[in-house]
């Protein structure tokens, strides 16, 4: 199996449960590690043949900043969903960090793993 991955894509949206939380828009960080084979873009060096993280990350835009959570196992269970739906992955690993959420701490957050490693 192969794996692109993304890095700290700082997304702006509405999470949290309490109430500045759901008037005061906050920046995520988001790491995504998606399982792929790659040898085909590999051969071709044609993007129609590769896993396109330009849109990977578009696509996370999108429904990040459109979307409110409460909870960020939500919106990580809710872009796993969209992302193996949307671009047929076989396994994704999604680091989602709430910068300062919790006081004294600098990060909190959720790794989460979805699918099948051994598919590809």
């Amino acid at each position: 199996m192969d794996i692109v991955y993304l890095s700290e894509l700082k997304v702006e949206t509405t999470i949290g449960v309490s109430d500045w939380e759901r008037k005061t828009r906050q920046f995520v960080l988001i790491d995504l590690d998606m399982g792929t084979d790659s040898r085909a873009a590999g051969k071709s060096d044609n993007i129609a043949d590769a896993l396109d993280y330009r849109n990977v990350t578009k696509r996370i835009r999108e429904e990040v900043e459109s979307g409110q959570f409460h909870l960020i196992e939500a919106l990580a269970e809710h872009l796993a969903h969209m992302l193996l739906t949307e671009f047929s992955l076989p396994w994704l690993r999604l680091k989602l960090t709430k910068p300062g959420a919790i006081r004294g701490t600098r990060y909190v957050g959720i790794i989460i793993e979805r699918g099948n490693k051994s598919e590809v």
